[in-house]
């Protein structure tokens, strides 16, 4: 059982993600002049966990899975981090997955580390049984990693809100309580926050909106591309639509899909949830599909937001973008190389740890909530997420500027900047 709205592009598996997340980590570090001890305490994963899960199928036979969770830094608050089921699930890519929590905590100013998790699985063979089998076997190998006030998991690729019950559930039985706080992204009916599901690609709304505004574009019949329609692409879609921009090709492990005098969201959602895929969207008349998928990065538009999963966006194909805006829903879409091409081409990126930062924001909105045991509206959520969410790029637009470095570098300049000076306040315990 795979999330509804499922992220499913391929990443490129010749990139290590955790290299490129160093080099990011590098870049800023060098403008900085960090001292190597400055480095040393925060750059490196602090507790990288590996367990192998025995879970019985259906059929009675025992199905050893592979499961990770790192902790990659805890100095400003407990390590906050999805859970991601997915066959191409490796130990690098969730260290560089916690590796940006560390930084987009630090970044967006919520008082958490970074964290992230990952089973090596494909969660659409798998029967609702055998994922909750699953799914409670994860968490209960590593129940004391996890809690309220140590490590707090969340959705990812493939998890959902039903995971997140599953992994609650298990903790509050091992503790004997109701414990909602050990997980974020959960129904509301089990202590979840209005806004949450929606959230990452609000945050890629406002993000992106005041990127417009600084470079004097209207968000009025904008083209949009957007790659992947799991949960962030297709809720960007409808609420960049919302705004009044015009979506022009949207994709999926189907294919891409284009019509250039826009897609019709409402009608395109209401396929996936029939198809649950876009398979065949094409033949409705809605759209054309593309020959080869990843030719959607390509397409002459105003807006790319790259919302499937990391290394989409290369040395090979940096130079033949040709959007103005590049707003990163997904974790690590563009490689150090590209980012450079991108740099000297002038199209203006919004990095991933500010872009998509809006899910863990309103996650810890959730947290907040699940301790205090008071529900907000969800005005409020919206209201405390635009301002987080403007604050932060308005930040990293004045470091850009000051230091005469891209969004990018600017963002890892702002972030790192709040995780030394938590490290180094701490000290070390010896």
């Amino acid at each position: 059982m795979n999330e509804k709205r499922n992220e499913s592009i391929c990443p490129n598996p010749t990139l290590n993600a955790f290299d490129n997340a160093l080099s990011q980590f590098d870049s800023a570090a060098e403008v900085l002049n960090l001292k190597p001890n400055q480095v040393a305490v925060i750059k490196q994963p602090r507790r990288v966990t590996e367990v192998k899960l025995p879970v019985r199928m259906d059929d009675s036979s025992i199905e050893v899975f592979t499961g990770y969770r790192v902790q990659h830094n805890i100095a400003r608050g407990p390590a906050k981090g999805g859970i991601r089921f997915h066959p191409d699930v490796n130990m690098d890519e969730v260290k560089a997955l916690a590796f940006w929590m560390t930084f987009k905590c630090a970044l967006v100013n919520v008082p958490f580390g970074g964290g992230k998790g990952g089973v090596v699985c494909d969660p659409s063979k798998l029967s609702l049984g055998e994922l909750e089998r699953l799914s409670r076997r994860y968490f209960a190998e590593m129940i004391d990693l996890f809690g309220p006030d140590q490590d707090i998991p969340a959705p990812d690729v493939g998890t959902n809100q039903q995971v997140m019950c599953w992994f609650m559930d298990t903790y509050s039985m091992h503790h004997h309580s109701f414990l909602p706080a050990v997980v974020t992204g959960k129904p509301l009916d089990l202590g979840g926050s209005v806004g949450r599901q929606a959230a990452t690609a609000q945050g890629v709304l406002y993000t992106t909106q005041a990127a417009l505004e600084h470079l004097g574009i209207s968000m009025k019949d904008a083209r949009v591309a957007i790659q992947g329609f799991g949960n962030v692409g297709s809720f960007s879609a409808e609420l960049f639509s919302e705004a009044g921009a015009k979506i022009v090709a949207i994709s999926d492990v189907s294919g891409a899909y284009v019509n250039s005098k826009g897609i019709n969201v409402k009608h395109a959602l209401e396929y996936l949830a029939k198809e649950h895929s876009l398979a065949g969207y094409d033949s409705s008349g809605a759209a054309e599909k593309l020959d080869v998928a990843n030719q959607l990065l390509e397409l002459d538009v105003d807006i790319l937001i790259p919302a499937a999963l990391e290394n989409q966006i290369t040395s090979e194909n940096a130079g033949r973008i040709k959007a103005k805006v590049i707003s990163e829903g997904a974790n690590g879409p563009v490689i150090p190389a590209a980012d450079r091409i991108l740099n000297e081409k002038g199209v203006f990126v919004i990095p991933d740890i500010l872009c998509n930062a809006g899910g863990v924001t309103v996650s810890y909105l959730e947290w907040v909530q699940n301790r205090s045991g008071y529900y907000w509206t969800e005005n409020d959520v919206r209201e405390d997420l635009s301002r987080m969410m403007q604050d932060s790029f308005r930040e990293v637009l004045a470091t850009s500027q000051r230091y005469r470095v891209s969004m990018r570098v600017a963002a890892f300049i702002v972030a790192i900047q709040r995780v030394v000076r938590a490290s180094e306040m701490r000290g070390l315990y010896a």
